[in-house]
């Protein structure tokens, strides 16, 4: 039988009871629904699924999104398009040059994001399996954007309460000085509404809406707008919100975009490190769900 553990604060709890090689019956599938609702994401270790199963496993949950990348003249993807390759590794599973276009673009992980956040329909839930590790660093950051909506003044809350964000995955590269996109990914990924304060299906949680990709706020002058968004991502990310996962063959991570912002940690890239990432996406826009709500 599946069973939860919390590991950490409020937010992070350790599955038990479950071989993901396995299919998952509509009794588990509701337990990690109410689990992930309540924690925010969830720990599976020792796993030993394929990619088969890896999506398998996560269309359980809805839709899959694809990745991200339009393919320029050349470029062979070494996985499905459903996944995000979180590696250093090109399609022959060697380790990218350090110049190499593919590592370039990858190092915008390393800011504090929320996936898909990019689209106007976002991913709900993540699903990241670990295959290869570095020796030591490689870790994931984890921030509860609910606690720190919480812990916001009640003064900043009315100030954020009605914002809209524009989200462009161009802007978030842009800041770490990569600008090598091609004409048709510029034509692709046009920036995305979503509002900055979001209110969950499952908890009834309101948590801030933030990622590295928010470029400005609607209605706001753009300095003052990307003042109050490095003010709130600082604030969200200070220690007392964030859980650090130190990776290990074999973890699956399962956690809610609705609720949490992650970042990739600094290794060394000479060594081999190969993460698959699965998303499950959303059925309707931010903007939409808030005029629902």
């Amino acid at each position: 039988m599946v069973e939860f553990k919390q590991v950490h604060s409020l937010f992070v709890g350790e599955v038990s009871g479950i071989d993901l090689r396995d299919p998952v019956d509509a009794e588990t599938q509701a337990a990690l629904v109410s689990a992930l609702d309540t924690y925010g994401m969830l720990v599976f270790h020792d796993q030993k699924i394929d990619d088969e199963q890896q999506m398998a496993f996560s269309a359980r949950f809805g839709p899959l999104g694809q990745t991200a990348i339009v393919k320029r003249k050349g470029y062979t993807p070494r996985l499905n398009p459903h996944f995000t390759d979180i590696s250093n590794l090109d399609e022959n599973s060697e380790v990218l040059a350090l110049n190499d276009r593919r590592r370039m673009m990858a190092l915008g992980n390393r800011l504090w994001h929320t996936d898909h956040a990019f689209r106007p329909i976002p991913s709900k839930y993540s699903l990241l399996f670990a295959h290869a590790v570095p020796s030591e660093g490689g870790e994931t950051e984890f921030a509860d954007m609910r606690a720190a909506y919480d812990a916001l003044p009640d003064a900043r809350k009315a100030q954020v309460a009605d914002k809209v964000a524009m989200h462009s995955l161009m802007y978030s590269r842009e800041v770490i000085g990569f600008t090598d996109f091609a004409p048709e990914e510029h034509a692709a990924f046009p920036p995305a509404p979503h509002p900055l304060v979001r209110t969950h299906s499952g908890s009834g949680r309101k948590s801030l809406y933030l990622a590295a990709y928010a470029s400005e706020i609607r209605d706001m002058p753009v300095p003052d707008g990307r003042i109050l968004l490095r003010d709130l991502t600082e604030h969200a990310t200070q220690r007392q919100f964030v859980y650090t996962h130190n990776w290990r063959v074999g973890d699956l991570l399962m956690w809610d975009n609705r609720s949490l912002m992650h970042r990739a940690g600094d290794y060394d890239m000479t060594q081999r490190r190969d993460l698959r990432r699965l998303t499950v996406m959303q059925e309707i826009s931010t903007m939409d769900e808030a005029r629902v709500a």
